[in-house]
């Protein structure tokens, strides 16, 4: 089993550490009712995905 060398000091290892960051999920608006939706993702309220109805929303009474 490898051992290293040397103490690897906080500094040295958090350096290497900061590429590491969560980054804001990119959304968009629906083109057909214009509500906000995850990118190619089929949108939530109205179902449409590229212009085309890809989930059948059931109606409300």
């Amino acid at each position: 089993m490898a051992h290293p060398k040397s103490k690897i000091s906080k500094q040295r290892k958090n350096k290497r550490r900061t590429h590491y960051k969560a980054t804001e999920p990119a959304i968009s608006a629906c083109s057909n009712c214009g509500s906000y939706k995850l990118m190619h993702r089929v949108c939530p309220e109205c179902g449409y995905y590229r212009g085309q109805v890809a989930v059948e929303k059931a109606a409300t009474a």
